[in-house]
């Protein structure tokens, strides 16, 4: 059955709802896991969805993602700001507030926004920015305009979290070198898993992040880049496998520099809606040592969204 979108909003036709029966992992996250990229939307009636959207969704509230964070064994979350909700926060600033502490936030911000505004966001738990550069998401803003932004946010020592396409990396390379800031990339840049690992275009991603060190990558949402698909073909084989060799170069290269996330409620999906727990038992293989897996899970997302705590 369809999931409500509340308010005076209709979901758009042919976008796939949330799983709400993820399974039970077999793997056992390490103590004090983070989900370093998940989204809460709406609900529409009490946060309405931004006019300018390119998508309106089903609604997923913030005590449902908490409920998957407890059902899946992560102790915390990042909420990333959902691009149909726009630069209006209160949804992700809402959820933050409402986490006892467990949730830290990424915003859009426009160029109006005020310090006292940014100020109001880092007390949220807010501590970083998005910049997304999917065209079929999001409208184009001004480079100098995110450049002003980003300078801004330096000064409270968030970050820039940026989300493009690998074939765009080429044109927007002179821009992301030149940010002030952390800079982490959403799910590796979008590879096309179809290319080799070791061909051009995922070199030029692994070139990106050995010659800055201020770039970080999430190595999530392999339900979006996979061309196999979720089966696995035995039991040593991982779903999304066709995934696995991307995802594990970067987490083994720069073992110090990643994030790993759900994604939910995994927005914009027309083919297949994943089981989170499928996702979180993919973990083992893109990390497959423990110390591995404890930097990626624990003590990157802490050292960037909890260096209080470290």
């Amino acid at each position: 059955m369809s999931k409500p979108t509340s308010g005076d909003f209709t979901k758009t036709a042919g976008w796939l709802d949330w799983f709400d029966g993820p399974s039970k992992p077999r793997f056992v996250l390490p103590a004090g896991s983070v989900d370093a990229h998940c989204h809460v939307f709406g609900p529409g009636a009490e946060f309405p969805y931004a006019p300018e959207r390119k998508y309106t969704p089903c609604d997923a509230s913030k005590q449902q993602l908490f409920a998957l964070r407890d059902h899946l064994g992560f102790a915390r979350n990042v909420i990333v700001q959902a691009t149909c909700h726009g630069a209006d926060n209160r949804a992700m600033v809402d959820a933050c507030l409402s986490s006892g502490g467990k949730a830290r936030g990424v915003a859009t911000v426009k160029r109006s926004v005020t310090d006292d505004e940014l100020q109001r966001l880092h007390a949220a738990g807010v501590r970083g920015v998005r910049f997304n550069f999917v065209k079929r998401l999001v409208d184009f803003t001004p480079k100098d305009e995110l450049m002003e932004i980003a300078g801004r946010i330096k000064a409270l020592g968030w970050h820039v979290v940026i989300y493009f396409e690998a074939v765009d990396l080429p044109e927007l390379w002179d821009f992301f070198t030149a940010l002030p800031t952390t800079v982490v990339v959403d799910h590796m840049g979008r590879p096309d898993v179809s290319k080799p690992v070791d061909g051009p275009e995922f070199a030029l991603f692994l070139k990106f992040m050995r010659e800055h060190e201020n770039v970080w990558s999430k190595v999530s949402c392999p339900e979006r880049l996979s061309v196999a698909g979720p089966k696995a073909l035995n039991g040593e084989q991982a779903a999304y496998r066709d995934v696995v060799p991307f995802a594990r170069k970067v987490v083994e290269t720069f073992p110090d520099r990643v994030l790993w996330g759900t994604d939910w409620p995994h927005p914009n999906l027309k083919d297949h809606m994943p089981d989170d727990g499928l996702l979180v038992d993919f973990i083992p293989h893109i990390a497959p040592t423990a110390a591995l897996q404890k930097k990626l899970l624990v003590d990157n997302p802490m050292r960037l969204y909890w260096p209080e705590e470290v």
